[in-house]
């Protein structure tokens, strides 16, 4: 599994709308591309403070890298992803990605 990891500093000049519905249209991909399992959205919430500058992020759950492809070839991905780069600081500046390689389960486990 692959955890799809998207956090972003959205330009002042966009509304919370704006924002909202871009964020809430990339959801409608799961139901387009296969191995697309799993996507959330929300507000950074940044309870340790280290990121104040990315107020919004998203995260989707991939069965494979095969889906993740599936997923940045979408023409409906092509377009959400532009717009979200022509709304942050800096373009593609104001958007951090992380790509993890998810390897199990581990919340059953005690620490």
């Amino acid at each position: 599994m692959l955890l799809h990891c998207v956090f972003l500093q959205f330009a002042d000049r966009y509304a919370e709308a704006e924002r909202k519905e871009v964020l809430r249209d990339l959801g409608t991909l799961k139901g387009e591309v296969d191995g697309m399992l799993q996507y959330h959205h929300g507000p950074n919430l940044d309870f340790e403070s280290k990121t104040p500058e990315h107020k919004d992020g998203f995260v989707i759950l991939f069965r494979d890298r095969e889906a993740h492809l599936a997923y940045e070839r979408h023409p409906k991905h092509v377009r959400l992803s532009a717009r979200l780069v022509e709304m942050c600081v800096g373009g593609a500046d104001g958007i951090v990605v992380y790509d993890i390689a998810c390897e199990g389960d581990t919340s059953s486990q005690s620490t």
